[in-house]
């Protein structure tokens, strides 16, 4: 599918103070971890796959084709950064994944007959509760 000791050498971090409650050790550390993502100037995907990629995630990339991931999960640098790249890694592999094109299938008989007798059953059902025609 792909390399990943080559993508992973491509990635770029950033270790930011993480938002939120947390007292005196949130406002002085900083643990939360931002994965940097240049698609564009990638080497490791051909250029079918990159506009695999840059459809499907067309949402989540920049305008200049950097993705951007953020965990803050853990106090630990170390495991956010770890959890931060299992989920790069997974988000890339489920959109390279080819979708199985969808066969219609055919209704069977049965089926059909059964639906149109239970419409007939109702309407017959609906249409005895009608006042009678005296004329």
């Amino acid at each position: 599918m792909f390399d990943e000791e080559a993508l992973l050498k491509e990635l770029s971090f950033k270790a930011v103070k993480s938002s939120g409650s947390g007292g005196q050790h949130v406002n002085k550390v900083a643990s939360k971890i931002e994965l940097y993502f240049n698609l564009n100037i990638s080497e490791v995907f051909n250029d079918a796959q990159k506009s695999n990629i840059q459809e499907k995630l067309k949402n989540r990339l920049t305008k200049d084709g950097v993705l951007i991931l953020q965990c803050d999960e853990s106090r630990s640098q170390h495991k956010n950064k770890e959890i931060v790249i299992k989920r790069f890694l997974k988000l890339l592999k489920n959109t390279l994944v080819e979708e199985k094109k969808r066969v219609p299938t055919k209704i069977p008989r049965a089926v059909v007959r059964k639906r149109l007798k239970n419409k007939k059953y109702r309407s017959e059902k609906k249409a005895n509760r009608k006042k009678p025609d005296i004329d």
